[in-house]
């Protein structure tokens, strides 16, 4: 369980600082599919970024299982990303020079693990690119690069995903895709939180956030 308590994040010190979030509280159960909306300058990714531990925050607590997680240092956050949470970025961040099945791995080589091709293997079939293994990011679409960064998230069997905007660079079709993908994980008991700008790739979550100017103003179940 992620439990955020009155968190605040200003950004600058100067004379005219900037308060990205405003003393946001918010629980995230295990097993939750959670979609994060709101206009731009909302905070929603300066959220995302605090729960992934990419960002400091000002006041307030952020624990994971109980665990305080805003007091961690830099090496325990990263050893946090290589664990329990996985990110999934927009912009998908996959090294040009290497094959799909080699970016899946990196994670593995990162945390000092073996390189275990057979599973990484195993995780792009189960993402629909195991004929694509071997193509370099270059040689893929812009759905496959995102399955592939999927699927790198998904190598170190991580309790949470989070994605930012994972569908900003797709049509339509290609996003859908994503999101089926993205329930499948969630029914086998995935926790997933996603910032999203559509309405219509936010119906796919169970429960709606949604922030204006900092500030959480509605939550919403869906049936």
């Amino acid at each position: 369980m992620l439990e955020i308590k009155s968190v605040s994040k200003i950004y600058g010190d100067g004379a005219n600082p900037v308060n990205a979030l405003k003393d946001v509280s918010l629980t995230i159960n295990r097993g939750e599919f959670l979609a994060i909306m709101g206009p731009s300058g909302s905070g929603k990714s300066t959220l995302l970024n605090i729960i992934g531990g990419l960002d400091r925050i000002s006041s307030g607590e952020v624990l994971l299982d109980g665990r305080r997680i805003d007091r961690l240092g830099e090496n325990e956050l990263v050893s946090l990303r290589r664990g329990k949470i996985a990110y999934i970025f927009q912009q998908y961040h996959l090294l040009r020079s290497l094959s799909a099945l080699e970016n899946v791995l990196l994670p593995l080589i990162f945390r000092g693990d073996n390189p275990d091709a057979k599973k990484a293997m195993k995780i792009l079939e189960r993402v629909g690119l195991g004929q694509r293994a071997h193509h370099k990011p270059g040689e893929l679409s812009g759905g496959e690069q995102q399955r592939v960064a999927i699927a790198r998230a998904l190598i170190n069997e991580p309790e949470l995903l989070l994605a930012d905007e994972p569908t900003g660079n797709m049509d339509q079709k290609t996003g859908k895709g994503i999101m089926e993908l993205f329930g499948e994980l969630n029914s086998e008991g995935r926790s997933i939180t996603m910032v999203t700008h559509d309405p219509d790739i936010a119906a796919h979550a169970r429960e709606i956030v949604y922030l204006q100017d900092g500030q959480v103003v509605s939550r919403t179940r869906r049936s």
